[in-house]
């Protein structure tokens, strides 16, 4: 199950989430261009990544930050890249871009906080956005639960697009981190589950508050658990037609 858009277009451009997406990408590009593969890369990744253990000891709190901005690989990033934007424009429609900036760089924090909990002495970097965009998803899961997300299931040679609410594809996505974290030696390197689960956690009560001031309950009432903005459907076909209103 991979999401690749939602049904709801926002309101206005996201400028945040676009800076965000341009800036992870050009990092990227700028040390995946000239810092060569192999030690050189691995001491770029020392540097600039998230130390458990190093920060432990009191030092390098700005890897906190330079931690989200770098990638792995294509993939890594690729991916990363799609679910910020499946996920970010909406909330920033509602937050606000420096709103949604704050929220952003919070829950990337909170996705660090609990990663390095489970593993404090790790000498292994952790890189990548994706902390702080489970936050995001975290966020998006409170506010808009029943929005339609389109998501591409892919099992041996079958391959077919499914409209599925929020709630679904974020509960089945925040279960498989709590699995895989659960299940896989801290140690062991490879995906850091809790930095997913921590990030997602952290965007669930960092939106608390702001779904609470318009109406908790009420809020899901008047908006049915979507974004304010509807899909347009296209006559004859049940795929939406995804646009932006001026």
């Amino acid at each position: 199950m991979f999401p690749i858009r939602d049904h709801n277009p926002s309101g206005r451009r996201p400028h945040v989430t676009l800076a965000l997406i341009a800036a992870n990408v050009l990092i990227f590009l700028g040390y995946w261009l000239m810092v060569p593969a192999g030690p050189a890369q691995d001491g770029f990744f020392l540097t600039w990544g998230l130390v458990p253990g190093r920060l432990m000891q009191g030092g390098d709190w700005f890897t906190v930050l330079t931690s989200m901005f770098l990638h792995g690989g294509w993939a890594h990033l690729g991916g990363n890249m799609l679910f910020l934007w499946i996920f970010g424009d909406n909330l920033e429609d509602l937050m606000g871009p420096a709103g949604f900036l704050g929220f952003y760089l919070a829950g990337g924090a909170g996705a660090a906080g609990l990663q390095v909990a489970m593993d404090p002495a790790s000498p292994l970097p952790m890189v990548g956005a994706s902390g702080a965009i489970a936050a995001v998803m975290g966020g998006y899961l409170l506010l808009f639960p029943r929005a339609r997300i389109d998501v591409l299931v892919i099992f041996v040679i079958f391959f077919r697009v499914f409209p599925m609410r929020a709630w679904i594809v974020l509960g089945l996505w925040f279960g498989l981190q709590l699995v895989a974290g659960v299940s896989t030696p801290t140690d062991a390197g490879g995906v850091a589950y809790w930095a997913h689960a921590g990030g997602f956690l952290s965007g669930l009560a960092l939106m608390l508050w702001p779904w609470l001031r318009r109406g908790g309950p009420a809020f899901w009432r008047r908006t049915e658990g979507h974004p304010a903005h509807p899909a347009l459907i296209q006559a004859g076909t049940r795929i939406p037609v995804i646009r932006r209103r001026r």
